[in-house]
């Protein structure tokens, strides 16, 4: 996250965080004067709840100013744990709040009744309250699912909460106002008149049920606990990628807002580093597509023996011996129609073109005792040629782009000698050091054959090298008529 986002994101939570303690100061406040002038034990349960919601939204302020802090020497991780911490501490407070309310709503009900006042005072500030935490509670919960914060959640379930809460104690002051209705002898009046203490009840059974739910989430955080929903989900993206043979493992951690994700990934064996790294790449990417903002650690492995394909296993041998290969075809020969099939495999190698042939014949002749005790017993027919990006050159000696009319007049008569072939352009002869290459493009009908445009190619670099027998080097390029 860059600089300017981390202070984008401090001010939305700030603000958020600071409209909460404001509201939670006003809604306390009104419960608290209404509960002790009735003498509503479901009141005042309410007002200890919101002067809970009163602490907790600082906390929360507090928690959402540190956390929002970037990572430093000490902290390279970052300080998102510190809304966890605060999520833990609130759910803590809930807990011992109700622990009371149900003491004394235990009292009421079974020791010493207590008188309470049902007015018109009492339901305004539960209905006022009702408004005042539905829209606390939606915007806190947008700008936690924005940012993933789990301190303004638990800010926002505490304001949801309040909603129910706030809703059964009205349903108990209504309980209250029909008990005063019936006359002194009736068998109902006594249910009604214990409404109160019975609403503070409930109230205490929904604060506590989210309350453990929010505890345990903050828990989990703070022992590096996981989504195993969302570690599903990554595993499903990054399976799906080209070149990912599948999910080793992967491990999901959230620290405050943030989310850390650790991953081991199979690669078929054989593959270039850069390939593996682009595989990695790609995988990262779509880590990113699941859990934007991640921190990814990504490791890949090369796919074991057990599990490759002949194909791989021999470019595997090959790496192994630095031989590049090319051209590798599988067969299964069988010499007689009720005999065993044989492996043969046919391939070409890339060696330095300067290389003395005893020592590119010995290199081969390890590289194929090496595929045997790797296949078991075949044949393998190896063809040796010069690596491609191979001049014979010094690394070192510069490459020069040179006239001569003689080589572009060779490739026109050659070109002119294929059928279908015209518009022979961008042609470059190169000298490096006493080498000559040479490079040009032409054309062929669109519909032309794949295989076709490869004879003709190979065709023309033929005519080419005897025509020219100082080339070191040709590279046809072949395109479409119109291109």
């Amino acid at each position: 996250m860059q600089p300017h986002d981390y202070e984008t994101a401090l001010r939305e939570k700030n603000a958020a965080a600071l409209s909460s303690v404001l509201a939670a100061v006003l809604l306390t406040a009104l419960k608290l004067v209404v509960g002790v002038s009735t003498n509503s034990l479901g009141i005042l349960s309410e007002a200890a709840h919101s002067g809970l919601d009163l602490v907790a939204a600082a906390v929360t302020w507090f928690a959402v100013r540190i956390s929002s802090r970037p990572p430093d020497a000490r902290h390279p991780y970052g300080h998102g744990k510190v809304e966890n911490l605060s999520a833990l501490v609130e759910t803590l407070l809930l807990l011992v709040t109700c622990g009371w309310i149900v003491w004394e709503a235990m009292h009421r009900l079974f020791v010493e009744p207590e008188i309470v006042v049902p007015s018109v005072w009492g339901l305004g500030v539960m209905g006022v309250s009702i408004v005042v935490d539905i829209s606390r509670s939606r915007m806190l919960r947008r700008v936690a699912k924005k940012y993933n914060s789990q301190a303004l959640e638990a800010d926002a379930l505490h304001f949801s909460t309040d909603i129910w809460s706030s809703a059964v104690v009205i349903v108990g002051l209504l309980a209250l106002l029909g008990a005063d209705m019936l006359p002194e002898g009736s068998a109902l009046r006594p249910v009604l008149e214990r409404a109160d203490a019975v609403a503070a009840l409930a109230v205490c059974v929904i604060v506590v049920h989210v309350s453990l739910s929010l505890g345990r989430r903050a828990v989990d955080a703070l022992l590096d606990g996981g989504d195993a929903g969302l570690a599903g989900r990554i595993e499903d993206a990054v399976n799906a990628q080209p070149g990912v043979v599948r999910v080793e493992r992967t491990r999901v951690r959230e620290s405050g807002p943030h989310a850390f994700v650790d991953m081991t990934i199979i690669v078929a064996a054989g593959l270039s580093l850069d390939a593996a790294h682009e595989i990695t790449r790609q995988a990262e990417a779509a880590v990113h597509e699941v859990a934007p903002g991640a921190d990814v650690t990504i490791h890949f492995e090369p796919q074991q023996a057990g599990e490759r394909g002949v194909l791989d296993r021999i470019r595997c041998v090959a790496a192994a011996h630095a031989l590049p290969v090319h051209a590798v075809e599988v067969i299964e020969t069988q010499a007689e129609v009720d005999a065993p099939q044989d492996l043969m495999v046919e391939l070409h190698v890339e060696l330095e073109g300067r290389m003395p042939l005893s020592d590119a014949h010995a290199r081969v002749t390890a590289f194929e005792e090496s595929l045997r005790a790797e296949l078991g017993p075949l044949h393998v027919a190896t063809h040796i040629e010069p690596a491609q990006d191979t001049l014979g050159a010094s690394p070192t000696a510069p490459s020069r782009l040179m006239e001569s009319p003689r080589i572009q007049a060779a490739v026109q008569a050659a070109a002119d000698m294929e059928p279908g072939v015209c518009d022979c352009h961008h042609m470059h002869v190169r000298r490096q050091g006493e080498d000559i290459s040479l490079s040009f493009h032409c054309r062929m009908a669109p519909e032309t054959p794949v295989t076709e445009a490869h004879r003709v190619s190979a065709a023309l670099e033929a005519r080419l090298r005897a025509t020219l027998p100082e080339l070191h080097r040709v590279v046809v390029h072949m395109e479409p008529v119109g291109e």
